[in-house]
């Protein structure tokens, strides 16, 4: 069986080396990858256009695609694929502007009542500019998709002004900042559930924390992710009764009434706040860097469960009682400015499981290669253990432009 996969970071290394924990005879292959791909399978080395890649899953007979990355998504890479009748397991261009249009999801989720922080929506920088609620803290979030990285809070007015014009006037997320939404800010407790979406039923999986800010403590500037832990300890009986409830049925009934079902993956970006539950916002695929945390725990093959996505077969999920930490490594400057092609030493006593995010083989060395370099995971009974299996393999690596957060784990 031949299987493409899409996508370029740590979490398409993950998904490949899940598949092939019980699938030894199948053949892998990536668009674009990365080093650690390409020790797993092949990677696509040449420029592709979607129709280039319908055409090289006709001529390789791929029996199954996989959406990693949300860029695909928007360049309705399932819509073609479907047209071709081509198995894809993904949304098509419609669905997945729950996660590429946040103004669409922001009023899909309080069309259906699902409860998520009050905003407002600005098409405009001088409207923007002249809101006069800064008497809180803010959020602002550009309205498309930007690598996890177009949403910056603002504590005063100053603050909201810089960020303002940051996004509308000096693009610094491009064209998604067009658009923007200002929404109010809760301080409380980070959670991300994966799910699986199969049409008309959502299967969530084991909760995780995803740690997005660059620095200790929650400072800096927003990433794609430097972190995550799973399970989330924050999310007890009570919240997930709350979930189920205010957030996951709402939002099934909703995807069915506007037709937005697919086959493929739904994440909920959450936040527990004053003994709630919030929906921030909806991803349509499998998170980065919440997959690697979460994938190692899972006892089920993997592939076999995406097989059923296709025959509408009940699909029951059961994880291992362990604990897991994945610690992210970066290139020094992430995620503005940063240089890479750093060598990475004594790479060959990395212990699994860890994945390659932006490292390539060259020379026979490997060196850094994009801004987030190396998922570390640890894993034990309990959170406490987990991390410090992680930080203890991470000791064992030299580079010298390589940074990562000293608190995942801790809260």
């Amino acid at each position: 069986m031949k299987i493409l996969i899409l996508g370029e970071g740590g979490r398409e290394h993950a998904i490949g080396k899940k598949l092939l924990e019980d699938n030894f005879d199948i053949n892998l292959y990536f668009y674009p990858g990365n080093g650690g791909t390409k020790l797993i399978g092949h990677n696509i080395e040449k420029k592709c256009s979607i129709l280039d890649l319908v055409n090289f899953s006709k001529k390789n007979n791929i029996s199954l695609t996989i959406v990693g990355s949300e860029i695909f998504l928007m360049k309705k890479v399932v819509d073609l694929f479907q047209f071709h009748k081509l198995n894809i397991i993904g949304p098509n261009y419609n669905s997945s502007k729950l996660e590429g249009d946040r103004i669409f999801a922001k009023s899909f989720m309080k069309k259906y009542g699902i409860r998520t922080p009050k905003y407002e929506t600005f098409y405009s920088y001088d409207k923007a500019k002249n809101f006069s609620k800064q008497k809180t803290s803010l959020v602002i979030k550009s309205n498309g998709i930007a690598s996890g990285k177009g949403v910056i809070i603002s504590h005063n007015k100053n603050e909201y002004q810089k960020a303002l014009k940051s996004i509308m006037v000096e693009k610094k997320f491009g064209k998604s900042g067009e658009k923007i939404i200002v929404e109010e800010y809760l301080n409380g407790k980070e959670v991300s559930i994966l799910s699986i979406l199969n049409n008309n039923r959502i299967i969530p999986f084991i909760s995780s924390k995803d740690y997005k800010k660059i620095g200790n403590n929650n400072l800096g500037l927003n990433t794609g992710g430097m972190g995550a832990i799973s399970p989330n300890p924050y999310m007890k009986n009570h919240i997930w009764k709350d979930f189920n409830e205010n957030i996951l049925e709402p939002t099934i009934e909703g995807l069915i009434s506007e037709k937005l079902t697919f086959l493929g993956f739904l994440y909920f970006g959450l936040m527990i706040y004053n003994n709630k539950i919030y929906l921030l916002e909806y991803n349509t695929r499998l998170g980065d860097p919440e997959t690697q945390s979460i994938l190692p725990l899972m006892k089920n093959n993997f592939l076999n469960m995406l097989k059923s996505f296709f025959y509408e077969d009940k699909i029951n999920i059961s994880w291992k009682n362990y604990c897991s930490c994945c610690i992210v490594l970066s290139s020094l400057g992430y995620p503005e400015k940063y240089n890479i092609g750093y060598i990475i030493n004594n790479f060959n006593k990395l212990e699994e499981p860890f994945y390659i995010a932006g490292a390539m083989r060259k020379k026979g060395k490997w060196i850094t290669s994009s801004g987030r370099v190396l998922n570390i995971i640890g894993i034990d009974t309990n959170i406490k253990y987990a991390r410090k299996n992680a930080y203890e393999k991470i000791n064992k690596i030299k580079c010298n432009n390589l940074y990562y957060r000293k608190d995942i784990g801790l809260y």
